[in-house]
Order: structure tokens, then sequence, then C-alpha cells
């Protein structure tokens, strides 16, 4: 199964062309390095809306990660999390967690994760090299994980092959 990757940068500054899209190039390194094909990048101005239709255009018809750089802290227009929420439809607080758990700073994150149909959303900070530990922290899992969202059970139980035959 090909590993699908797609990253939106969360960042006014950077969709105004005011910075470099350093969180956006940390994380595709940190998927590629992880043998993922970033197929999409992208970058939208904070806001809750504009981040929302951003996400919902990236899951549509897709089975992959769509990781989110930036907006998952404490300023007024940090709404990524909010704006996840409203897309995902199982959230996956255990990925969350294990990416908060990275640095000490990550107490301070309000980043989040979930399920949107067979894609699933991570955010992470706009910090390249927070982004990058964020993912570090998780990445040796997503593949299983989307395994499963794709419907594939790769650890059947051993009673369910065994139901109804007959030796």
């Amino acid at each position: 199964m090909a590993l699908l990757a797609k990253v939106l940068t969360v960042s006014t500054s950077v969709a105004a062309g005011r910075a470099d899209d350093r969180g956006g190039a940390a994380v595709e390194s940190a998927l590629a390095e992880a043998g993922f094909e970033v197929i999409e990048r992208g970058v939208v101005a904070d806001g809750q809306d504009g981040v929302e239709a951003a996400l919902r255009g990236l899951v549509a018809d897709f089975h992959g990660v769509v990781v989110t750089t930036g907006g998952t802290g404490f300023s007024p227009t940090d709404t990524t999390p909010e704006a996840t929420e409203r897309v995902i439809e199982r959230p996956a607080p255990g990925l969350a967690e294990a990416m908060r758990l990275t640095s000490p700073l990550g107490r301070l994150s309000r980043a989040t994760a979930g399920t949107a149909g067979t894609a699933l959303i991570l955010n992470t900070p706009g910090s390249p090299s927070g982004a990058a530990e964020y993912l570090a922290a998780i990445i040796d899992v997503i593949p299983h994980a989307l395994t499963l969202l794709g419907g594939e059970n790769p650890h059947p139980h051993p009673a369910a092959s065994s139901h109804g035959e007959h030796h």
C-alpha cells in the first residue's frame, strides 16, 4: 500500500507571502524520510472557517494522512484544533496525547487528531522543529492506522478464520 500524505500550513504570514513555509517544509521532509509520498501541500491563513474548508477539500476521497502545521497554540488566532474538530468524524486522542508528550512546551499545545472518512488528520505546531518532533512521536503507527482505515484487518481474530470451517 502506498503511504500518501498531504500537508496544510496554517499561517496568515505564509499565506500573504510575508514568510517562508518552514513548517510545511519540515513536515514534508519528516514524512518523506518515513516513506510517505507527499502528494499535495497547501497554505491557508489562520481562521477557523478557512482551515475547515481547506481540510474538507484535502480529505475528500483521500486515503492517507493530512498533517497540519500551525495554529495549535494559545494565540487568539490559533484555531486549527477547532477547525479540525469540525471535520473529524472520530477523534484519535492517543495520537494527540503522544505528540504532546514530546517536549515540555508540548503541554501548551491544543493539537488534535482524528479520522475523516479514510483520512487521518494530525495537527502539529508551526515551529519546524516542533512539527518534526510531533511526527516522530507517532509516525511508526501511522501506516497501521491507515491500513485499518482502509478497511483491511491485518490481524484477524483466530476464531474468525476458523469460523464455519470444518476439517
